[in-house]
């Protein structure tokens, strides 16, 4: 599979610890059995969600 992120690069898994993933894979690959949304991965720092918290406030 050659999926891209979206800056069109080479998408890389994202969590091997703990494993995520809708197959469990570490990437966020999916088929039609998946009926959710589960196709999002993203590392954010405590930072970010400290400013994230304080505007939805």
């Amino acid at each position: 599979m050659n999926a891209k992120n979206v800056l069109g690069t080479e998408l890389l898994s994202c969590s091997y610890d703990p494993l995520t993933g809708y197959f469990r894979d570490g990437c966020c690959n999916t088929d039609a059995s998946d009926h959710g949304s589960h196709l999002i991965c993203v590392r954010v720092t405590g930072e970010f969600l400290a400013f994230f918290k304080g505007q939805r406030q």
